[in-house]
């Protein structure tokens, strides 16, 4: 598939973008050193740690690498920094959640020298619950803090077998709860779950954006991209 975003997913992921909870200037380092020309410039780059859906799974066991949100997402800044060196870097496991993510986030996610990680497991936090998931999380957190590295938290993508019109649904709950994690440690948070609820509301079928209940295809892929591609301009 082309990289580029098409004009309908565009239009969409611009009138649905989460709401701005941000600090404009958060990743203004980053955007300084993306702008920069050899040979001033140095390799940056960013870490997406996770489950199946950063992994790239779609219809599982199939994983469509170059249409999953970490490498479109680098597509669309590469082409706004064209004399950056940027790594999309994948330390997502498909399965996993955020408890067994912070068991290896030391070893697996900061040993990568990381500029930016983006951290999404809440499709797969609900079997542990609210409590132990933020537990996980802000352990996570943490350390990434310790060692002065960015982070954009991420809220879920849908799984249609759950209401998303519902506030009270399980994905709207650990929404929720990441936002709020986003405000206390002043961490940009990607609202995912928000930009498609939005289209829900207006009548959209989500199942045109999923390649199964709880994978979004290459369409809804590029809608979390425009998201993230958002952060890096200034």
């Amino acid at each position: 598939m082309s990289f580029s975003s098409s004009a309908a997913s565009k239009k969409l992921s611009d009138h649905f973008l989460y709401s701005e909870k941000t600090d404009s200037g958060y990743l203004s380092n980053i955007i300084l050193e993306l702008q920069k020309t050899w040979p001033q410039n140095r390799t940056i780059n960013l870490v997406f740690h996770g489950h199946s859906v950063p992994s790239g799974y779609q219809h599982t066991p199939i994983v469509t690498t170059f249409g999953s949100y970490p490498l479109l997402s680098l597509w669309l800044i590469t082409q706004k920094y064209p004399h950056a060196v940027v790594n999309a870097i994948k330390t997502s496991i498909g399965g996993e959640n955020a408890e067994q993510g912070a068991k290896r986030f030391k070893r697996d996610v900061l040993s990568k020298q990381p500029d930016v990680i983006f951290i999404d497991y809440a499709l797969n936090d609900r079997p542990i619950g609210l409590q132990r998931a933020k537990a996980a999380w802000e352990s996570m957190i943490q350390e990434a803090l310790d060692a002065n590295v960015k982070l954009v938290l991420m809220t879920p993508t849908p799984d249609i077998k759950e209401d998303i019109k519902d506030p009270n649904a399980p994905l709207a709950l650990h929404t929720r709860q990441i936002i709020e994690l986003g405000e206390k440690y002043h961490i940009p948070v990607i609202d995912s779950y928000d930009a498609f609820k939005k289209m829900a509301l207006e009548g959209v079928d989500l199942k045109i954006y999923m390649a199964q209940n709880n994978h979004i295809n290459p369409k809804g892929h590029q809608v979390v991209a425009d998201l993230i591609y958002k952060l890096f301009i200034k």
